[in-house]
């Protein structure tokens, strides 16, 4: 068995093991990865962010051509399949796992693909798919092993008919019907996926509300368009059991309800990816969840060992991620960047899409802050009247008295890349960051960046 000494050990190769491995090279430390899947960028890649925003826009695409009279001239709507969609999914992949395994090698980072787990305290033991065992020692262990769908113990997955948002990629046909329980962001995302590809979708919400955490207005449009496009959803329901046919799925709800469908897709949580780890020879628990609890600068109980990503709990974001990863690495060694991420964008990719930054209106009341809001919405915009994209709304909400952008709030087509207008605004200093950038700022014509100029005016005509 071979031992190798490194500065840094990270587990895990997605946005946070990548942010801090990548951080900690250009620091000039000698650092190794360790990979449990046979090919680097973790879950983000795989199974989570890339494949199912690379469906989404396949899917948008599919809906664009069978919705727009225009293209009624040359042929009649197509049906594709849910399969021939994923290919496209696999080739974005593919392009995400050459590029991250070049990073790799132009920072000269050390790739172990196998299962690790902690011998003691600074000794890591790989199991290697090619090599067999390998001891890695360092004097620092980033943890960052990412998060897996919680699958409750009553419900069959290996079932041919029922699958998780991991499963959920390997669906070798398109299901007529299909149940998704939880309503969180990825059932939401893949409720507009499927129902864009002529599926029956139930959404199946535990609680009273689509995306709590989300401005009421836009949680409002977010129901009424999946509903428009024909999701049925139910919110306040819990299921009790799971019935499994040859044909299809029955789950049997608390309230006595019995819902049939062809398939089932559970996506309500996820746990962290700290099972096997050898947590207990380094004295290191994880709550109920898998996940594990950090100081603000990512340090563990153990004074040498860090974590970040998923395996952390919120925001459970990869955009996060990859900063969290970045901020462990400069706190390790004292560099520039080891800031605590605590203001996240929200990007939701549902169709249409949302995005936000920044206080809620029902934040903003209960706090008693005396705010203003300034709407634009997108089918009185130019650009948005180009594209047939007319569907959603920009919102500032603003202090009535400083002109202070306090949040911002976009549905529609292009949000989340809309909102980082306004979250650059929001982080200048003083006057900079005020409702008067938008007045007093040129913007290219036709954009969807206009709804900015369009925004600010309505809310400055509230106030003055």
């Amino acid at each position: 068995m071979t031992t190798r000494h490194y500065d840094v050990v990270v587990l895990g190769t997605g946005p946070a093991g990548e942010g801090a491995a990548m951080n900690a090279a250009k620091a000039g430390k000698r650092v190794a990865v360790v990979e449990a899947s046979p090919k680097v960028g973790g879950s983000c890649t795989h199974l989570g962010t890339i494949p199912s925003k690379a469906l989404r826009h396949a899917v948008k695409e599919i809906i664009a051509f069978n919705t727009n009279p225009m293209f009624r001239d040359i042929g009649e709507p197509r049906w594709f399949s849910f399969p021939k969609v994923l290919n496209r999914a696999n080739k974005v992949i593919d392009k995400q796992v050459m590029g991250r395994t070049e990073y790799y090698a132009r920072n000269r980072i050390d790739i172990f693909f196998g299962r690790g787990r902690f011998k003691d305290a600074n000794t890591i033991e790989v199991n290697t798919y090619e090599q067999g065992p390998e001891l890695l020692v360092a004097d620092k262990v980033v943890i960052a092993t990412g998060s897996r769908p919680y699958r409750p113990e009553n419900i069959d997955f290996d079932h041919p008919r029922i699958y998780c948002s991991d499963t959920i990629l390997s669906l070798n046909h398109t299901p007529r019907s299909l149940i998704i329980y939880g309503a969180g962001v990825i059932g939401s995302e893949y409720a507009s996926i499927f129902c864009g590809l002529g599926v029956r979708v139930e959404l199946i919400n535990p609680g009273k509300k689509l995306l709590s955490f989300l401005d009421d207005e836009i949680t409002d449009a977010l129901s009424y368009h999946l509903r428009d496009s024909g999701v049925l959803i139910r919110h306040n329901e819990t299921y009790d059991s799971v019935e499994t046919t040859e044909r299809g799925v029955v789950m049997h709800m608390t309230s006595g309800k019995k819902l049939r469908a062809d398939a089932l897709l559970f996506c309500n949580g996820r746990s962290g990816n700290t099972k096997d780890l050898g947590l207990e020879a380094i004295g290191l628990d994880a709550n109920a969840r898998g996940q594990l609890a950090v100081n603000d600068t990512y340090q563990t109980q153990v004074e040498h060992v860090y974590a970040a990503g998923d395996v952390i709990g919120w925001p459970s974001l990869a955009s996060a991620a990859y900063d969290q990863g970045r901020a462990v690495a400069a706190n390790m060694f004292g560099i520039e960047g080891g800031h605590f991420i605590s203001e996240v964008p929200t990007g939701i990719y549902t169709i249409p899409e949302i995005s936000s930054v920044g206080k809620t209106e029902a934040e903003l009341t209960s706090e008693k802050v005396p705010y203003e809001v300034g709407r634009a919405f997108f089918k009185n915009t130019a650009r948005a009247q180009i594209t047939d994209e007319a569907v959603g709304m920009l919102k500032i909400l603003f202090h009535r008295e400083s002109l202070e952008i306090l949040g911002i709030h976009c549905f529609g087509d292009q949000a989340s890349e809309i909102v980082h207008i306004g979250q650059a605004i929001m982080k200048q200093p003083g006057e900079q960051n005020t409702l008067k950038y938008f007045l007093n700022t040129t913007f290219n014509y036709p954009t969807m960046a206009e709804a900015y100029r369009v925004a600010a005016l309505n809310g400055f005509n509230r106030v003055f």
